[in-house]
């Protein structure tokens, strides 16, 4: 087993840097640069690192002794100055003592190859270390710790006691179960189904929190919809005039609401034009609103409500939306709440910002209709999502063949199938080709 090196702290200039090393020649490596004879495990010590008498750096050095470090193996970290320069000679020096440059995720499949991880636990670490919002790394700390494996585990072994039986039964032909046998088993089966189901439904929640929910502003010219993104994302990030039409194309921006992690986007005003981009930019409007987890339809409330207005509230009527009744603070705005049906308005005024808390309420409440709300554990990533999904289909061909009572090697094929595909999940069953995938998606040093 080669021993690997990497930086594990963010590439540039900073005040401090982690560099690390995995492996057999670790603590060796360690030694020599630091011109130690010994390192005491797990006590940070200040020392010099040199190369050929020159020093390189004063850094602290930690190691850590296998089997009780993160990769199961023999680690040191080394906590240097922060200079890219600096980083650089530290990492050459390792190398030429016999490491090698780890690969995305090195450090973390090895924690997995050694027992100190699961599949599912790595995969968190990866999520948490890209969270943009607190609910995100609320789920990813949950599964990091496990609580994903610990839900699944009464799965598997429900699954291998039915299969216990089912393969104890083969060997006495000549007897049918026992009804309580067959019932026991009828029950098992439906129980581990339900709550599959269950954890799966979570991922349309679960999706949102981690890919970040659509939110798309929408509306005819002029309303004041890139005032009102301006005022939602905080800054100034479009340009606003008087002139009407002056946004053609669509303009996104990341923003955390209440936790959520939402894409805001905001879009060319629709009407009826003969201006070839300003057409592109209501056809790509059209496209951002259907591909919206919400849209906010903004209507000058100082304004009558006109023919591109009713046009788009017809279009937006079966979507998840809010109407936006914008300009509260002029005199001639008109409150109509409750004239346009059943659909949920909010009055605000971008320019002065009175009604925006109210805005930021509603959306939360309705994105929370959709599952966003914190509901226990959630499933965000989708080759888990997918595993389920298997999961469930296989032990409803063997509840069919249970039920007519088939031959038990034709209810054992799919009860084998679910339980491999739970144990992909957490890897005990994965493929090599699939963990190469998995890890390709990692940062090096983790």
């Amino acid at each position: 087993m080669s021993t690997i090196v990497a930086l594990s702290t963010p590439r540039g200039r900073g005040a401090l840097a982690v560099v690390r090393l995995s492996g057999p020649l670790a603590i060796n490596i360690a030694t020599q640069m630091a011109g130690l004879g010994d390192i005491e495990p797990r006590r940070a010590k200040l020392t010099k690192l040199t190369k050929e008498d020159q020093i390189i750096d004063e850094a602290i050095l930690t190691c850590f002794l296998a089997p009780h470090s993160l990769t199961g193996e023999d680690v040191v970290e080394i906590s240097c100055h922060g200079s890219p320069a600096v980083v650089r000679q530290i990492v050459d020096r390792m190398l030429e003592l016999g490491a090698v440059l780890a690969g995305p995720g090195e450090f973390t499949l090895r924690a997995l190859s050694n027992g100190k991880i699961n599949l599912a636990q790595a995969e968190a670490i990866r999520d948490l270390i890209s969270a943009q919002t607190d609910a995100a790394v609320k789920q990813a700390a949950r599964q990091m710790n496990g609580e994903l494996s610990n839900i699944l585990n009464p799965f598997k072994e429900k699954l291998v006691d039915v299969i216990v039986l089912l393969e104890s039964a083969l060997e006495f032909v000549e007897d049918d179960l026992p009804l309580p046998r067959v019932s026991e088993i009828e029950d098992t089966l439906a129980s581990v189904v339900a709550g599959v189901e269950k954890l799966s439904t979570s991922f349309s929640a679960g999706r949102l929190l981690q890919d970040g929910v659509r939110v798309t502003i929408a509306g005819r010219p002029n309303v004041g919809k890139s005032s009102l993104f301006n005022s939602l994302v905080a800054h100034e990030r479009a340009i606003v005039t008087e002139i009407p039409g002056t946004t053609r194309d669509t303009l996104s921006e990341a923003i955390d609401l209440g936790g959520i992690p939402v894409i805001l986007t905001d879009t060319a005003g629709v009407r009826q034009t003969t201006d070839g981009i300003e057409t592109l930019g209501i056809e790509r409007t059209h496209r951002a609103m259907s591909d919206a987890d919400l849209v906010l339809v903004v209507i000058d409330g100082a304004d009558d409500l006109g023919p591109a207005d009713r046009d788009l509230l017809s279009q937006t009527a079966e979507s998840r939306r809010l109407i936006v009744m914008n300009k509260s603070d002029l005199p001639s705005f008109r409150d109509v709440n409750g004239c346009l049906g059943e659909a949920r308005t909010i009055n605000v005024s971008a320019l002065t910002g009175e009604g925006l808390d109210d805005l930021r309420t509603a959306m939360l409440e309705t994105l929370n209709s959709a599952g966003v709300e914190d509901q226990g554990l959630l499933i965000t990533n989708v080759r888990h999502y997918d595993l389920l999904c298997r999961t469930r289909q296989e032990i409803e061909l063997a509840q069919v063949a249970f039920r007519d009572r088939h031959s038990e090697e034709l209810v054992l094929v799919p009860l084998h199938n679910a339980l491999k595909y739970l144990g992909q999940i957490t890897g005990e069953t994965t493929t090599e080709d699939i963990l190469s995938e998995i890890f390709a998606t990692f940062c090096i040093g983790k």
